[in-house]
């Protein structure tokens, strides 16, 4: 049976006085207690005074004793050994890092996802933490899942991307995010003002930058009338919101609307032949010269069906795509935007190992956002 919560932060106490310093991990493998439950009565106990808490670690006060302590923990404890201990002793942001758990929740580990992930990973692993992967698969409430999971395997800290549809959370999602008991980064993920999550840190690729180049660059070819093709994906809000930005702007034609979505959802097969009427249409009868499709793998498979329709590419309609995962083999290579993708996951990933080691006060929040690179293949 798990002792009483009061037992169990004497025995904490005790441990913590003995020892200078322990991490939370270890010292809730050692009482048998899930990482959570134990950051509750860690955090109980800094507000009394009793230890001093940083990240992933607590040590003991200056004289080993403070006010407020319980009676039991008084008289278990062992005398102090002296000043309190500090929680790192090593040199450096490396040195601090060392040793920390870093719990990373993403949707997927392949496409647009690997080189997130590796880019955390290569960070993680530089300075001497240890990275762990919690995969979603997009299902409804599985991001939570999978934190609580993490998190009770002993993660310091948590590398998020929860499955909001839009990219951020609708009314009333997401909200728990902001509560997670350890320091938590959102990745490819933007909470608005106003929301729990938007004090979170965040670092994510500016995909309504990435739009609006590939718009500038069209323009700069001649073309005035451009078109957007996106199925629904969390990226497709803020590739609109370049999209249209851009096109305001530059003063451009604006091109014909998409057809109004039916009542019932629609299958990948539907939702691909849709975008491609709307091309043909938007070609033949709209006056569209040019357009940006998301992703190169609908771009690569619309092409060769877009010709069959007589519609030439890029004769007729010059492509550029977004992601640049496999833009560059098409049997003709195409232009796209490319997110810094790996560049996000080691961004976040420093971000998070900041949070953990800081010694001097955590600082502001940060709020980063990373510009696309359209590369251009003839």
């Amino acid at each position: 049976m798990r002792p009483h919560v009061d037992q169990r932060q004497a025995q904490v106490l005790a441990l913590v006085r003995a020892r200078g310093s322990v991490r939370v991990a270890d010292l809730a493998q050692e009482l048998g207690v899930s990482p959570v439950t134990l950051r509750r009565d860690i955090e109980a106990m800094a507000a009394r005074g009793e230890i001093r808490r940083m990240h992933g670690v607590i040590s003991r006060v200056e004289g080993g004793r403070a006010g407020g302590a319980s009676a039991a923990a008084r008289e278990s404890a062992p005398a102090p050994a002296g000043a309190g201990a500090s929680v790192e002793d090593g040199e450096g942001a490396a040195a601090g890092a060392a040793g920390l758990v870093i719990g990373m929740v993403v949707p997927t580990t392949e496409y647009y996802y690997a080189d997130v992930v590796r880019g955390a990973r290569e960070v993680v692993e530089a300075r001497g933490a240890r990275l762990t992967v919690g995969l979603t698969r997009y299902l409804p409430g599985e991001d939570r899942t999978q934190a609580d999971r993490l998190l009770s395997t002993g993660a310091d800290g948590l590398l998020l991307t929860p499955n909001w549809d839009a990219g951020s959370p609708g009314p009333g999602e997401g909200a728990w995010t902001a509560e997670l008991p350890v320091p938590t980064v959102l990745v490819e993920r933007w909470a608005p003002p106003g929301h729990p999550a938007a004090a979170l840190d965040r670092v994510a690729s500016d995909h309504a930058h990435g739009a609006a180049t590939a718009v500038q660059h069209l323009v700069e070819r001649g073309h005035r009338r451009i078109a957007l093709a996106s199925r629904a994906t969390p990226t497709t809000p803020r590739l609109r919101a370049g999209y249209e930005a851009a096109v305001a702007a530059l003063g451009l034609e604006p091109a014909p609307p998409w057809p109004a979505a039916g009542p019932d959802p629609l299958s990948d097969a539907e939702l691909f032949t849709r975008t491609l009427e709307y091309l043909c249409e938007a070609v033949t009868a709209g006056g569209v010269s040019a357009a940006l499709i998301h992703s190169d793998t609908d771009a690569i498979m619309l092409i060769p069906r877009l010709q069959a329709r007589g519609v030439r590419v890029p004769e007729d309609l010059a492509v550029i795509t977004y992601d640049d995962e496999v833009a560059g083999l098409a049997d003709v290579p195409l232009s796209a935007v490319a997110p810094a993708k790996r560049e996000v996951g080691a961004r976040a990933a420093g971000l998070l190992l900041d949070r953990l080691t800081a010694t001097g006060g955590e600082g502001p929040r940060q709020h980063v956002e990373l510009l696309p690179r359209l590369t251009i293949r003839s």
